[in-house]
């Protein structure tokens, strides 16, 4: 499945739910199917910076794909950084730093975030395209 069709696929499953309390359930339940990062892989350097929660994503390059795992200490936070690993895991370098990644707009995620939530949300995004980027150049 392409990004832009997982990127859909979320929108179309926000688009079920009439206010924000049962898209945030949503968004918790994802946080709780997420694959788990390796406990060894939870170290300093593994820490999103600009988040307020912990964050910690690991990422590694198989078959010429990128695999993400992560995790966080907050529900919410663990909740958003699933929906971008259910987005951007198992693709390409070129087709994550590609992508526009229009559907965090569409599902009004980042104007229903605290600012600091969403500088957290950016913060991940950033980084996952920048592991992109390392792994394009080595390639």
């Amino acid at each position: 499945m392409s990004i832009e069709e997982t990127e859909q696929e979320i929108t179309e499953e926000f688009e079920l739910f009439e206010d924000w309390m049962g898209r945030y359930e949503h968004l918790i339940d994802m946080g709780k199917s997420l694959p788990m990062i390796d406990p060894k892989h939870k170290t300093e350097d593994k820490i999103i910076k600009g988040c307020q929660s912990t964050v910690w994503m690991h990422s590694e390059l198989k078959d010429g794909k990128i695999i993400y795992t992560a995790d966080s200490d907050a529900i919410i936070t663990k909740g958003m950084v699933a929906l971008m690993v259910r987005v951007l895991s198992n693709h390409t370098p070129d087709e994550i730093i590609n992508a526009k990644l229009n559907f965090v707009e569409k599902i009004g995620l980042t104007q229903h975030l605290s600012p600091t939530r969403s500088n957290g949300l950016l913060s991940m995004i950033k980084q996952m395209k920048l592991d992109a980027l390392v792994y394009k150049s080595q390639q």
